[in-house]
C-alpha cells in the first residue's frame, strides 16, 4: 500500500520546496545576478537536492531565474528598459486592485493593515530589512485581495516575482529608509476618509517611490559593471 503513496508524497514536497523558493525570490531572498547552488539551498531547507532541482527549473521557466550554461540557474539582473517596463505595470495593476480592495476591505481588514504601517515603521527604525519586506508584502497581499479578483493577484504574483530580487537592494540607498513608508501612512488615511482613488493614488506613489532608489541602483551597478 505504500507505493501508490509515493509519488503524490514527493508531488507535494515538491510543491511545498517551490512555494518556498518561490516566496523567497519574491522577498528578496536571493540578489541580482547570485547563482543558487542546490547543494547549498537544500541545506537551508532542510531537504534533499531533487525536489529543489526541479524548484529551480519550474522557477526559470516562469521566467523568475535564469538557467546559465555549465553553471546552473542564476538569479536575472535587470536591465533599465525592463525595470521600467515592470515599474510602470505594477503601478497600473496594483493601482486599481488597491482601489478595489479599498472600496471592499471591511474594519477588521483596515485594522490589520493599521497594525502592518506600523509594524514596518518600526522595522525601519530599528534597520530591519526582512521584517520590513514581509509585512510590506503581507500589507499589499491583504489589500489587493479583499479586491476579490484572483485573476487581477494573480497578474501582479507574477510581476513580484521578477521584483523581488531587486527589492531588497532599497535598503542599501541611506535615506530611502525615511520615506518608505509614508505611501503607507498617506494609505491609511485614504482608508479612514473611504477615499478609494487615494488608496489606489497611495499605491502608485509607493511603488513610484521605491522604483526611484532601485533605478539607480541599477544605473549605479550598469556604471560599475
Amino acid at each position: 500500500m505504500s507505493t501508490p503513496d509515493a509519488p503524490e508524497a514527493s508531488t507535494t514536497q515538491q510543491d511545498t520546496v517551490y512555494a518556498h523558493l518561490r516566496q523567497w525570490v519574491t522577498v528578496g531572498r536571493f540578489q541580482p545576478g547570485e547563482r543558487l547552488k542546490i547543494r547549498t539551498v537544500a541545506a537551508e531547507m532542510g531537504v534533499g537536492e531533487m525536489p529543489v532541482r526541479a524548484a529551480l527549473q519550474r522557477l526559470a521557466a516562469e521566467g523568475a531565474l535564469v538557467n546559465v550554461p555549465n553553471a546552473g540557474v542564476a538569479v536575472p539582473r535587470l536591465s533599465l528598459p525592463e525595470f521600467d517596463d515592470l515599474l510602470q505595470l505594477r503601478m497600473l495593476l496594483e493601482g486599481e486592485a488597491a482601489e478595489r480592495g479599498a472600496a471592499r476591505l471591511d474594519a477588521a481588514g483596515q485594522k490589520s493593515l493599521g497594525a502592518l504601517c506600523k509594524r514596518m515603521a518600526r522595522s525601519l527604525a530599528r534597520g530591519d530589512s526582512s521584517d520590513y519586506l514581509g509585512a510590506n508584502e503581507d500589507f499589499h497581499v491583504r489589500l489587493y485581495q479583499a479586491a476579490g479578483s484572483p485573476l487581477l493577484f494573480a497578474l501582479i504574483d507574477t510581476l513580484w516575482l521578477k521584483a523581488g530580487p531587486i527589492s531588497n537592494q532599497l535598503f542599501d540607498t541611506p535615506d530611502a529608509s525615511a520615506v518608505l513608508n509614508d505611501a503607507h501612512e498617506d494609505l491609511m488615511k485614504a482608508l479612514g476618509r473611504r477615499d478609494s482613488a487615494g488608496v489606489r493614488r497611495a499605491v502608485e506613489k509607493d511603488i513610484f517611490v521605491a522604483g526611484q532608489f532601485l533605478r539607480r541602483r541599477i544605473q549605479q551597478q550598469k556604471v560599475s559593471r
